[in-house]
């Protein structure tokens, strides 16, 4: 890569982690679900800079934008235990879905991966709240939630709470996609 190719993509991944950070403050419950669930889409910036630049670099996005998060807004807990969790969620959905997306192209490849990553995201962040992220908030905060209470809140709360979002974050993406796939010079990968 030239030093401009370099200094583009250096500049294009902060502004997008600026982005993704601003939109993680306009979040919103859904009904549904517990309040403390809320949806953002802030993964949209960093789905941008996987597509265009390849999954690390969502990856990227995902943790400048809760490093900045946890630095302006701290943590209930004083460990960023949210944004941890923020990250996991994130760059799981980012990373299957920019896969994907590379071995099938165009607008199937999204659908096939946002699918997949909807579901991968569920599974995977109802193992780590039920395993990881809870029992932490248990500890830190003496909140305890153990037994039938924890296996309720993450099989009827938490794993339906990030395939929802999942899919949202499709619905929202995949217009955008639509309007700008022109402009974006997605990087051939070989099957």
């Amino acid at each position: 890569m030239t030093k401009q190719g370099s200094t583009m993509k250096l500049t294009t991944v902060s502004i997008l982690a600026g982005i993704a950070f601003l939109m993680q403050y306009l979040n919103f419950p859904l009904p549904m679900f517990p309040p403390f669930l809320k949806v953002d889409f802030s993964e949209l910036p960093a789905l941008a800079a996987g597509l265009v630049f390849g999954p690390l670099t969502g990856i990227l996005v995902e943790f400048l934008k809760n490093l900045l998060h946890y630095l302006f807004s701290g943590s209930e807990t004083g460990i960023p235990i949210g944004q941890m969790a923020n990250f996991l969620a994130g760059s799981i959905f980012v990373v299957t879905t920019v896969l994907i997306t590379r071995r099938i192209q165009g607008i199937k490849g999204l659908i096939v991966g946002f699918t997949a990553a909807s579901l991968l995201m569920a599974v995977i962040m109802s193992v780590a709240n039920y395993w990881v992220i809870l029992p932490a908030y248990t500890i830190l905060l003496n909140m305890p939630i153990q037994g039938h209470g924890k296996s309720s809140l993450v099989l009827y709360g938490i794993g339906p709470f990030n395939l929802v979002k999942g899919v949202l974050t499709a619905l929202v993406f995949i217009p955008l996609y639509e309007r700008i796939k022109g402009r974006l010079s997605l990087p051939k990968v070989a099957p």
